[in-house]
């Protein structure tokens, strides 16, 4: 019996079932060795440590500028991560100084219309394009998306003059209203996400008596809701951030009316000793981490329909 217990690992090279059980695998009749290479190991330690590597210089500039705004005036600009001197204070200063909250609202009311209106005109315009075939469609598209190529320096003399026909410069209209025809790449973007759903639905649709509207707003739009998302987040950000539109079309009047890029710039200058000001920076690094919150809480809440609408474009390639 005691030779039977010595010699579990058999000489055949098979894993005996007793070692199976408590978990040991028979590595050369040796169960102490490591059943993982340990060239793997180092492997997923190099991972690791590349990716803290990139993580930390992604998240650096987010951490100075946290830093910069509990700082004092005298110790902005010093490069510490950990101030010497906390000054929490800033953050009441700066609502004083500035009108943060009303940047923040201006920018808000702007982008959400920004970004719901050229999600929902880009996607009717891409359904149309998935779905109707008629003579010229490929040579329609291809000439929507041959507008991505034009700069958009070449356009904005003509944009403005249209506008101030209209009467909307000194307006915030301008920076939303364009949107009402919908962008070439967003519309390239849906149309490829409808052409990935089976046209049987429509089809079967059509024979109960569903209206083409009824097509794109019962069928289409719900099953293309992480496209949508993904649209409204692109745009959201872009319009979030757009300072050449603010400044060219809200650059005058009360300073209360400027978007969050627009009231940064000015505050910037504003405080900016060669314009009289006295360099009160830690001000401006709060206004610029005030404004990051809205994007991150978007994108928070927005993540999984992001992750999911982008996964779903690559596997249809």
């Amino acid at each position: 019996m005691s030779s039977n217990t010595t010699n579990i690992g058999t000489a055949s090279g098979t894993v005996d079932p007793r070692l199976q059980a408590i978990g040991v695998e028979e590595t050369g009749g040796n169960p102490d060795a490591p059943g993982r290479p340990i060239s793997s190991v180092i492997g997923k330690i190099v991972l690791w440590i590349v990716l803290v590597l990139f993580a930390g210089a992604f998240l650096y500039p987010f951490l100075w500028l946290l830093a910069a705004s509990l700082k004092p005036r005298g110790e902005v600009f010093d490069n510490r991560l950990i101030p010497n001197t906390f000054n929490p204070i800033n953050y009441v200063q700066a609502f004083d100084k500035l009108p943060l909250l009303n940047w923040m609202g201006n920018s808000l009311l702007i982008a959400i219309l920004a970004a719901g209106l050229v999600t929902l005109s880009s996607s009717i315009v891409a359904f149309g394009f998935a779905y109707f075939k008629f003579p010229g469609r490929n040579l329609l598209f291809g000439l929507i998306l041959a507008t991505m190529m034009m700069p958009g320096a070449v356009t904005l003399i003509p944009t403005y003059l249209i506008w101030n026909h209209l009467g909307f410069v000194g307006t915030n209209v301008p920076l939303w209203a364009a949107n009402l025809f919908g962008s070439a790449f967003y519309i390239f973007l849906q149309r490829q996400f409808f052409l990935g759903l089976p046209r049987e639905l429509f089809e079967a649709a059509r024979m109960d008596g569903a209206s083409y509207w009824g097509l794109f707003w019962r069928i289409a739009a719900p099953l293309a809701v992480p496209s949508f998302i993904i649209v409204f987040i692109f745009e959201f950000q872009a319009s979030w951030n757009n300072l050449q539109a603010p400044l060219i079309y809200l650059n005058f009047g009360s300073i209360e009316n400027f978007t969050v890029p627009l009231g940064i710039s000015y505050a910037m200058t504003a405080f900016s000793p060669g314009n009289g000001g006295q360099g009160d920076y830690q001000w401006v690094m709060v206004a610029a981490l005030v404004v990051t919150l809205p994007m991150l809480i978007l994108f928070a809440f927005g993540q999984r329909f992001f992750i999911e609408g982008i996964a779903t474009q690559g596997r249809k390639g």
